[in-house]
């Protein structure tokens, strides 16, 4: 007994002795890591901010500056000139397009789908989960699959060369997205809030607009933003359906752009690029919050 007590102080002893070592070395360790962390979330920042960077710096070269010094040298000067004559050559006429035909087809898209949702997860009535696969079922449908059949209706409609079939194809294209989105917001709504407008007398529409729609209003942002996107960088659906050069929109506007200055003045092109990147750019910036918060909000039980 006296050899098995005689053992364990000493083990004691070897335990206390080594731990304020480990307890020592545990900051260092933590330090080092949260050092290694901040290195790796800085070197990702640079990977995704430089090629933005670069754009932007190309739009102030010469055409000179672009013949003699490689690609990824600094300018010399700020030269301008080349928003100006990015400017001049039609990009305010294609974001004018682009502004008539995104904002008309993200209206209806979200009034649509939060409607098509809040039908689909509140209310109860027979078929409304095969309505929900239909839906999802447009999602997986290519995009290519659908342009001859709809070119083929929009030329007996009357509606080929016009910023309304953009319009009505940006809508048909993004409400199966939508929908699935807005229904599962609408899924986690507490439904206690729908039983006591019930009892004060509110109808269905009543308690759609004025109690659902507040409470899910960040995930309808977020379906606007994820929308805006898709339709503000569409340039197949532009491409079949406008042919004149007065009613592009913004992407196969700047396609043409390119194609009109050809290699010679690249300083208008990175120009139109840069004009069209940084607004999206700084949109997504101001709503980042409230994006991340609505993307969220459809993932757990309110």
């Amino acid at each position: 007994m006296s050899d098995l007590s005689a053992r364990g102080s000493a083990a004691a002893v070897t335990w206390r002795r080594s731990g304020p070592a480990t307890r020592r070395r545990s900051p260092a360790r933590r330090r080092i890591r949260r050092a290694l962390g901040r290195l790796g979330v800085c070197l990702l920042v640079a990977i995704e901010l430089y090629p933005l960077v670069w754009l932007v710096l190309q739009s102030f070269k010469t055409t000179a500056e672009f013949n003699s010094s490689p690609a990824w040298s600094l300018p010399n000067s700020l030269y301008f000139h080349n928003w100006v004559a990015a400017w001049q050559g039609h990009i305010g006429t294609y974001f004018k397009n682009s502004l008539i035909a995104v904002f008309p087809s993200l209206a209806m898209i979200i009034v649509l789908s939060a409607a098509a949702a809040f039908a689909i997860e509140v209310m109860r009535w027979r078929g409304r989960n095969l309505t929900l696969l239909v839906f999802i079922a447009g999602i997986l449908i290519p995009l290519q699959m659908i342009l001859l059949p709809l070119f083929t209706v929009y030329f007996h409609l009357g509606l080929i060369d016009s910023l309304w079939g953009l319009i009505i194809a940006y809508t048909g294209t993004g409400l199966p997205l939508g929908v699935f989105l807005m229904a599962g917001y609408f899924r986690v709504v507490p439904r206690e809030l729908l039983e006591a407008a019930t009892l004060d007398g509110a109808s269905i529409y009543q308690a759609f607009t004025h109690v659902v729609l507040p409470v899910v209003f960040n995930a309808m942002l977020t379906v606007a933003v994820v929308e805006f996107f898709f339709i503000w960088n569409d340039l197949l659906l532009s491409l079949t359906f406008i042919s004149s050069d007065s009613k592009r929109t913004i992407q196969p506007g700047l396609l043409n752009f390119a194609t009109n200055f050809g290699q010679v003045n690249w300083g208008p092109t990175f120009a139109a690029i840069s004009m069209t990147v940084l607004p999206t750019l700084a949109l997504y910036l101001i709503l980042n919050k409230r994006v991340m918060r609505g993307l969220t909000a459809g993932s757990v039980k309110g």
